[in-house]
Order: structure tokens, then C-alpha cells, then sequence
């Protein structure tokens, strides 16, 4: 047998990386991202971060413990341009400034987002000052998300929640359900309505929700999603996930 070493040739230049940590029970996540991105010179990279249930403060600070690990094994010693922490109730129990710093022990040039802070990003680009919020969570946690965005300085004018223990569950809200519950919601006081937690399907349902309520409607999964991507410049317009993607 005759054998030849060839040289490799590599490329010289890569599209920007972005490096999800999906809740590992979380159904929606991945299908949204790859629903808005699927036609982008993006590469898009998962890794799962175990979920403790029920859903609850202490929990969802001790699956953050894990944020470090499992961003490193999304390409290891490889550099990454985004990584996201897609959860919104877990962002908000163990703080923005502790994912960032756990995310950049591992990946210290990457840019980090979340759904928490990507929703605040949005709401200020919009001027929203009154709002009224939305959860799939329990009485305990629901209530904590509202004080959060309550300490942001914004006006709750009104608060509805599934009451929900588990985030299986959460994923398997029925999204035509979801679409007629939120028609109905009070928004007469509200400038938007905010969508909170990555597992509902609420994505495909936002552009219909703002024809049907005439206000601007934010959900976790649109509010992040549009952050990434305005994080590693490639948010052009796009039509389809609601006003704020076609603001830009």
C-alpha cells in the first residue's frame, strides 16, 4: 500500500460562535434559537445544566454552582463570542454579576447574556415604564420576578401566573391555550406585556398576540435571542418574532 501525507489546509476565518446553556429539562430553547438563526452565518453550540425541581429560589441558585462546568465543555479551549444562560427565574435568584463571573472562568472572552437582563435591554429601547407581566411559575417564585423588575423601576400594572412546580411541565403548556389566556390579560394600564421563562411556547405567538392587543409584546426566549444577536452583529431585521426584532 502506497500512503501520502497531505496538508491540511484551514480556514482562515469562522462565523461567530454562540454557546447556549439550555435548562436540561427545557423542550423550547434550542427550537426557538434555531427557528430565528436558522438562515444566519452563525455557529450554534448546546450544552444542558442539570434542573432541580420544584422550581424554587434555592434550587435554581444551587443548578447555577454548575454554570462553570458546563460552559467549559461547550468546545473546549475553544474561544466563544456569546454564551447565554437561558434561564430567567434562575438569572434572577442567583444574580447577573455571578453567571457572568462563573461563565468567564471558563470562557473569559465571551460576551454573556440572559433572558433577565436581555428583557430589561428590550423594555429600555421601547421606553416602557408600565408593564405588565406574565409566569408560568409559582405563587413564590412568580412574585420574585415581579419584585425584580419592580427594583428595576418599572410600574406593575397587573400580574398573571400559571402556578406551575415543575419546569417539565411548563414545557408542555399547551400553546393555543396560551395564546387565548393571553389575549384575555388585563393590559388597559400597560405599555407591554413581558412573557417570562424559556420553556413556554410563546415565541411563535408573539406577532399574533401584538395584533390582537395593540401593545408591544416581550417574551424571555424573543428577548434573548435578540440580545445574542445584537451582541455578536448580526440582529439585521427580521420578520415574524414580533416588534423587536423588526426595530433594528
Amino acid at each position: 500500500m502506497h500512503s501520502v501525507k497531505i496538508e491540511p489546509k484551514y480556514i482562515t476565518k469562522s462565523n461567530p460562535r454562540i454557546g447556549l446553556i439550555a435548562l436540561a429539562s427545557d423542550f423550547m430553547i434550542e427550537k426557538d434559537f434555531i427557528n430565528v438563526i436558522k438562515n444566519k452565518d452563525i455557529d450554534f453550540f448546546v450544552n444542558r445544566i442539570e434542573c432541580y425541581n420544584p422550581l424554587t429560589k434555592e434550587n435554581l441558585i444551587k443548578m447555577s454552582e454548575k454554570v462553570t462546568e458546563v460552559t467549559n465543555d461547550i468546545l473546549p479551549d475553544q474561544n466563544i463570542d456569546c454564551v447565554v444562560y437561558a434561564c430567567t427565574s434562575g438569572t434572577i435568584a442567583a444574580g447577573y454579576e455571578s453567571i457572568e463571573r462563573k461563565v468567564k472562568l471558563a470562557k473569559p472572552e465571551a460576551k454573556v447574556t440572559t433572558p433577565s437582563t436581555a428583557a430589561i435591554k428590550a423594555l429600555k429601547k421601547f421606553d416602557i415604564k408600565k408593564l405588565c407581566i406574565f409566569t408560568p411559575y409559582s405563587k413564590e417564585l412568580n412574585d420574585e420576578v415581579v419584585e425584580h423588575f419592580k427594583n428595576q423601576g418599572y410600574d406593575i400594572t397587573s400580574n398573571s401566573y400559571f402556578d406551575i412546580q415543575s419546569d417539565y411541565d411548563i414545557g408542555k403548556v399547551d400553546q393555543n391555550y396560551l395564546y387565548d389566556v393571553l389575549s384575555e390579560i388585563d393590559l388597559k394600564d400597560a405599555d407591554a406585556l413581558f412573557i417570562s421563562c424559556t420553556a413556554l411556547p410563546a415565541l411563535p405567538i408573539i406577532e399574533k398576540l401584538e395584533k390582537r392587543l395593540n401593545k408591544i409584546v416581550l417574551s424571555s426566549n424573543q428577548a434573548l435571542i435578540w440580545d445574542t444577536l445584537e451582541r455578536i452583529g448580526k440582529n439585521d431585521s427580521i420578520a415574524g418574532f414580533g416588534k423587536l426584532f423588526k426595530s433594528n
